[in-house]
């Protein structure tokens, strides 16, 4: 029989005991399980603040509304720019969903059931679902007003990618009329809504429009830093900027606050109403200027009557507020509401209206110019009050002969005489005795040169030139008839209108420098600067010389029955500057001012360019009836009694 015995003992040796292999790999495995059991705590425990953060960041949006804008005053209080409701059809595209969904599957069957095999693709049948059901809502617009829009196509694939949570935009700025027709034909769960929002108003039309500036649309409007949501995709209503003028200096300050809202959406981008939070946009802060729009609208209408372009300053003498900053032509604000049209824009340039030229026009001062070179003589002892001075009618310098401003010899003349007539061989011969570098600091000194530092923009450069200039810009030297030409206003000095009238105001107060503002303030602290260092003999003079102008010297049109101001004393100075173009000489007409002379209060100046090469254009006869207007519209609000305040509220016996 045989002996199994042995066999089996070496199968029982062989199984006994582990595989090596299998602990192994049952290790390994435990490894791998507490790894994965660690790296899902993690997630869970530390890290589920990140995911929900990034959830978040996937299912809500942001979405801003702009604030309205301030309004804009007058001194008196009265609204120079307001804004007013501005009604817009729109429609909510994510309430459009299942009508969206319903047209594909009807025009993919109308498509299929042609047997056609060119056949539109799926994303090009989405968006003719989109168009046809949108334009189907706007033809129930159009039918309700009697108007025939049309859908762009591309604008609301566009709206749709990019800005679905936002309205779409069918009609923009209804009639009031529409408005009310529409209010009462759209249900209320209707997706298609009146927009109202606000937009500018310009209850005055172009009255001081350069002044006040205008507003654009602005697409990045930002909301304030403790606004939630900043890291949300974020969908913004349209705002404004301010452009120009005011607006664009105060912008920050019109600016209102911006609102909105922060929705849940699906995920194709549908919002999920109600939302999760919602502020409410608030209205920028009002801006009360200096300007009087009973002065204003009487210098423009003056300017506009000329036929020419013109630009005129007054300012309050005592507290340096600008009454009037009007330049012309100038430009109806209305037009830029909503937009400014192409062939606005382009009529505004073709006119040259875009310029203000009270602050940004550069102009020779012509003999409007002569009261600082009296100013500069009398300072430096080149002259007295009553040191006369032999006008022949010419004034010899090397070998050229420089003419008086009228071509006739005035004879002996003494300084008030001389500003009286404008007569330039007076002023030739005072500028020579002081020389060119005193004249010069004398006219920086006063501030020209220089911006006045008023609010809205400025041209940078205004000219006060000297010897070291000359050479620098020209590469030659000073001449002596340089000096004769600056003494009168004329060569290479340029200054604007508001600096005129910035420097008759100093004048006025016997002062240097008058800082103009635009804003006003009640009880504003008079302005001073330096003395201008004449002594009382030679102030009184030179005061007497300026209002002899608009008695019985070149503004004399001042007596004429219908330019009189009964009771007015003015204190002026007329002049004519030349500017040569390609098309040959033009004037520029100019006149300053300022009144009552015992009381000085306000102060002008006015300058109407000429367009006519050759012709005179001399600033008693167009410059000084802009300054009328002025004066007589300022006398007479003077003169006119306080407005009646309302009667106060009966008081009760004790």
């Amino acid at each position: 029989m045989p002996d199994f015995g042995s066999e089996r003992g070496s199968l029982v040796e062989t199984h006994k005991g582990y595989n090596p292999r299998v602990i192994v790999f049952h290790l390994f495995v435990a490894i791998l399980l507490l790894i994965l059991a660690g790296g899902l705590a993690y997630q869970q425990l530390f890290r589920s603040d990140s995911f929900n953060e990034s959830e978040r960041k996937q299912n809500q949006r942001r979405v801003l509304v702009p604030g309205p804008r301030g309004n804009i005053y007058d001194r008196d209080g009265r609204t120079l720019v307001t804004n007013r409701p501005r009604f817009a059809v729109t429609l909510y595209l994510g309430e459009l969903r299942k009508e969206f969904r319903s047209e594909y599957i009807r025009i993919r069957k109308a498509y299929r059931a042609t047997g056609d095999k060119d056949i539109p693709n799926p994303s090009q049948m989405e968006h003719i679902a989109r168009f046809t059901v949108v334009q189907r809502y706007l033809d129930q617009i159009n039918k309700a007003l009697g108007r025939s829009e049309k859908l762009d196509a591309n604008d609301l694939n566009r709206h749709f990618r990019q800005q679905l949570l936002l309205p779409y935009l069918l009609i923009d700025d209804l009639h009031p009329e529409e408005y009310a027709r529409l209010i009462e034909q759209l249900p209320v769960t209707s997706p298609l809504q009146v927009y109202v929002s606000s937009i500018r108003d310009y209850p005055l039309g172009s009255i001081a429009a350069q002044t006040l500036g205008y507003v654009t649309t602005n697409d990045a409007i930002e909301a304030a830093e403790d606004f939630p949501g900043a890291e949300l995709t974020t969908f913004k209503m349209k705002g404004t900027l301010g452009r120009e003028g005011l607006e664009r200096r105060f912008d920050s300050l019109l600016q209102g606050t911006t609102g909105g809202a922060i929705y849940r959406v699906d995920p194709s981008g549908y919002r999920i109403n109600p939302p999760l939070s919602k502020r409410q946009p608030m209205h920028g802060r009002d801006l009360h200027t200096s300007i009087d729009s009973d002065l204003q609208k009487a210098a423009e209408k003056a300017m506009a009557d000329t036929g020419l372009a013109a630009s005129a300053a007054a300012i309050d003498i005592r507290t340096g507020e600008v009454l009037v900053l009007a330049s012309n032509p100038d430009y109806n604000l209305t037009d830029f509401v909503p937009r400014l049209s192409h062939a606005a824009a382009r009529e505004i340039t073709e006119r040259g209206a875009w310029l203000h030229r009270a602050t940004q026009g550069l102009y020779p001062p012509g003999s409007s110019f002569k009261i600082l070179t009296a100013i500069a003589g009398l300072r430096a002892r080149s002259t007295t009050p009553t040191a006369l001075v032999n006008c022949s009618g010419y004034y010899q310098v090397g070998g050229r002969r420089f003419p008086c401003h009228d071509g006739h010899a005035h004879g002996d003349i003494n300084l008030a005489t001389a500003i009286e007539k404008s007569c330039n061989v007076y002023f030739y011969k005072q500028g020579l005795d002081m020389g060119v570098e005193t004249l010069a600091a004398e006219a920086r000194r006063h501030g020209f040169g220089r911006p006045t530092g008023i609010e809205i923009p400025e041209i940078p450069h205004s000219l006060v030139p000297d010897p070291a200039w000359k050479e620098e810009r020209t590469g030659s030297r000073w001449y002596p008839g340089d000096t004769a030409n600056f003494s009168i206003g004329q060569g290479y000095l340029l200054v604007t209108p508001l600096q005129m009238a910035a420097f008759t105001a100093s004048v006025a107060r016997d002062e240097v420098t008058t800082k103009p503002t635009l804003l006003h303030k009640e009880n504003r602290p008079a302005q001073h600067s330096p003395r201008s260092g004449l002594t009382a003999e030679q102030y009184t003079a030179l005061i007497a010389g300026m209002e002899a102008v608009t008695v019985t010297g070149t503004a004399k049109v001042f007596q004429a029955p219908f330019m009189r101001i009964p009771g007015m004393r003015i204190a002026g100075k007329t002049g004519t500057a030349q500017k040569r173009t390609a098309k040959g000489t033009i004037n520029f007409a100019w006149f300053i001012c300022f009144a009552p002379v015992e009381n000085p209060q306000v102060a002008i100046a006015v300058v109407v360019e000429g367009d006519t090469p050759g012709e005179e254009t001399a600033g008693g006869r167009y410059a000084v009836p802009v300054a009328r207007a002025i004066l007589k519209t300022w006398d007479d609000k003077q003169k006119a009694p306080p407005a009646s305040s309302p009667p106060s509220a009966p008081t009760t016996a004790q």
